[in-house]
């Protein structure tokens, strides 16, 4: 049977876009979810350490599934606990309830995650162009989508339960309707480890995909709650924050193509940084809702696109294969996008949010500093 590769394209995009939309559902939820367990910050950043763990531990389990069975399969039952688990934390009463759901929340996170990107590798292979970059760019509007629907949840009262019953619902269906769709590739054969640290030509790569994605999730997570805590923001203002950050990173994912080739990948990181920077500051030092608004933007485009720009440096990579490259890069920049935004919650416990904010700041500086580093022929061989 002749392969469509548009088809199998179109049904992988699905599935980043049920990855993004439930990820953003969750996200839009976190304020309202901590008022009603009546959580401080340093007790939610220990029940937001769940998600990573969840994730992490699950990883090797996820790599030799990979190894066993197509990757439409376990994309397949990724999909289905991902939007069975995204309908519980509404229905929490205690806290250790709500670390539970985290802890599946992330390992389900996983499973989809894993499978959805080595189903892209596949479809990858029945192009003569890279299309990888589009996949994360149906992430970004999947995320905004399910942003502004959180905004229309909070805005109209619409209890946690009820909002993240319906966004479950909606992804089982777009599941079961695009699954058929996907393209049924062989297991891998590959039995090196899924996760190859980087060599030292990679390892600033790997830092500033490190800084970039600590300061996406921190924005994911703690975004609401700044507006809230620092600015006395209602809710639905809160969320609106959220919605434009959002809003920012889907816009750069869809020009950012554009930009490189007016003005090279290197510059397009380094301005990356400086509005990272500028952002976290602004917000640090000038607390006003339009100017952090205004602000969120700027990280949104700061954070927009830094990861598939330094995967594509990575892809050049002579010392490793383009899949080992990427997956050194991705061991330590998903370490940031994980772990650097529960510690948030301590340093605002701490001090405040916004001293947390100037942590994220700095962050943006570092990444400067990193990307001054990168040479002209790393930028072409990395």
């Amino acid at each position: 049977m002749a392969q469509n590769p548009k088809k199998y394209r179109l049904a992988n995009s699905v599935f980043f876009f049920i990855s993004g939309f439930g990820y953003s559902s969750w996200a839009s939820r976190i304020p309202t979810v901590k008022q009603q367990l009546h959580l401080s910050d340093a007790q939610l950043g220990v029940l937001l350490f769940a998600l990573p763990v969840g994730l992490m531990i699950t990883m090797p389990f996820t790599g030799r599934l990979l190894n066993k069975f197509s990757s439409r399969y376990i994309m397949l039952i990724g999909a289905i606990c991902y939007a069975i688990v995204l309908c519980l934390p509404g229905l929490t009463a205690f806290s250790w309830q709500l670390a539970i759901i985290l802890l599946f929340f992330g390992a389900s996170r996983n499973l989809l995650n894993l499978s959805s990107n080595a189903q892209a590798l596949g479809v990858q292979r029945l192009y003569n162009r890279s299309i990888m970059t589009t996949f994360h760019a149906v992430w970004s509007v999947a995320g905004f989508t399910g942003a502004a629907v959180g905004y229309l949840m909070v805005y109209f009262n619409v209890v946690p339960v009820a909002h993240l019953l319906g966004a479950a619902i909606f992804l089982l269906t777009l599941t079961a309707w695009f699954y058929p769709s996907t393209l049924q590739d062989e297991p891998a054969k590959d039995k090196k480890p899924f996760f190859v640290l980087p060599d030292k030509v990679l390892l600033k790569f790997s830092l500033i995909c490190f800084v970039s994605m600590a300061c996406e999730n921190t924005m994911y997570d703690w975004s609401g709650l700044y507006f809230q805590s620092q600015l006395h923001a209602t809710k639905s203002v809160a969320t609106a924050a959220f919605v434009v950050f959002m809003a920012a990173v889907t816009t750069g994912r869809l020009f950012g193509d554009y930009f490189v080739l007016k003005v090279g990948i290197k510059r397009i990181l380094f301005v990356s940084g400086v509005f990272i920077c500028i952002g976290f500051l602004s917000c640090f030092f000038m607390q006003n809702i339009y100017l952090s608004f205004f602000s969120y933007f700027l990280i949104g485009i700061g954070v927009s696109c830094v990861v598939p720009l330094v995967f594509s440096l990575a892809g050049k990579s002579k010392s490793l294969s383009g899949g080992s490259a990427l997956a050194s890069i991705s061991t330590i920049g998903y370490l940031g996008f994980l772990m650097v935004p529960p510690l948030i919650g301590f340093i605002s416990q701490s001090t405040s949010m916004k001293w947390a904010f100037l942590v994220m700041a700095c962050l943006g500086t570092g990444m400067i500093y990193l990307v001054s580093l990168i040479e002209q022929e790393e930028q072409e061989s990395a």
